[in-house]
């Protein structure tokens, strides 16, 4: 029996080691959990600022004259209409239509794109991508090793950063990127992320990542934030996690992500004819949100049932909402079930819920 694999660390271990952070094994990477209480990092997302290391994330890069034709055909987007400097959420999925990873792609120059895919699928992608890009002019090359990447999200993240760089922050746009100094080093700032609020992603060189981090942490206000505000931000704002929401047995209009598949647009990609067939077809269940009238969290793998009992849906994520001041979850239900009378199996007791829209919050 071989030994589990030795967590790799992020340019940052020692950084947040020196803080007292709780680091667990995620994704193959020694990460923070916490730095100290995980609602007080989500409240500093909410209404400051939270800095996170996402340094465990995947970048991959294709270049070339036939890289945005080769993402085209790899990924079910459209992506090489879209302007350099511009960003898109997209997805890439197997020939029979279930999710791979989700992924943002980024256009950096003419010929050159960025693709960053979860820690956990970093390898999927990248062989993926290089089966799939090899009948066009494209080369792929996997730098997740050279690159940190620090993300500063919240309301101040734009006046924090501004004062650590002359890049335009006030004109990038949400889904946008631009290179950059911030802090004396070279990066590129975008602004997406995964919180809800508003906020940046850097990458930087892995050898600039703690210089920077130490400039962000120092302003007064920002607070260090780890994997577990991480969730319960993306929770509330109604943002799916790969292997919870989305697995390679689910399909993007399962999801309620059919919008990202671009069956318009010229020529095949993979998984096509799956996800054209799955379009015209209602699909078997549907994913919802969840507020629970008590105050005891559903949580993952929790059985969704109906006043009788029945089981008709599972719970994929769930926690106490901070923001919110009651737990929330998400959960595919089956099609056909209505949306009341439902409660959540939470160890043998049926805990009434009541099925919301998505996102359970918006920034104003």
């Amino acid at each position: 029996m071989s030994a589990d694999p030795i967590p790799k660390k992020t340019p940052l271990h020692d950084v947040y080691q020196d803080l007292g952070a709780n680091l667990v094994d995620f994704a193959g990477y020694l990460m923070p959990l916490r730095y100290a209480s995980e609602t007080a990092e989500h409240q500093a997302v909410r209404t400051g600022a939270g800095l996170f290391d996402l340094s465990h994330m995947g970048e991959i890069f294709l270049s070339g004259p036939g890289a945005g034709a080769a993402l085209d055909f790899a990924l079910v987007g459209n992506l090489s209409p879209m302007p350099v400097g511009k960003a898109r959420y997209t997805m890439i999925c197997g020939p029979d239509g279930g999710v791979l990873d989700d992924l943002i792609v980024y256009r950096l120059a003419d010929d050159t794109w960025m693709v960053v895919a979860n820690a956990a699928n970093a390898a999927v992608v990248r062989e993926a991508l290089i089966e799939r890009a090899a009948g066009f002019e494209a080369a792929v090359e996997d730098r997740s090793e050279s690159y940190a990447l620090i993300a500063l999200q919240g309301p101040r993240s734009q006046t924090i950063l501004e004062g650590f760089t002359e890049a335009p922050l006030a004109g990038l746009k949400y889904y946008a990127i631009l290179a950059g100094r911030v802090a004396g080093v070279d990066a590129l700032v975008a602004r997406t992320g995964y919180t809800g609020e508003d906020g940046f992603e850097l990458f930087v060189d892995a050898s600039d990542a703690v210089a920077l981090w130490r400039a962000l942490a120092a302003v007064e206000g920002v607070v260090p934030a780890g994997l577990s505000a991480r969730d319960t931000l993306r929770l509330e704002a109604g943002m799916p996690l790969y292997g919870n929401e989305l697995t390679a047995e689910t399909t993007p209009f399962e999801a309620g992500l059919g919008r990202v598949v671009k069956l318009d647009k010229p020529g095949d990609f993979v998984g096509k004819t799956a996800l054209a067939a799955q379009a015209q077809t209602p699909p078997g269940r549907r994913l919802v949100g969840l507020v629970a009238r008590g105050r005891r969290a559903p949580r993952k793998g929790y059985q969704v049932v109906t006043s009788g009992g029945t089981p008709c849906g599972v719970v994929t994520s769930g926690a106490p909402s901070p923001t919110l001041g009651t737990p929330i979850a998400m959960a595919y239900l089956d099609s056909g079930v209505g949306e009341t009378g439902l409660a959540v199996d939470v160890r043998g007791r049926h805990e009434p819920v009541d099925v919301v829209e998505l996102p359970f919050y918006k920034r104003s």
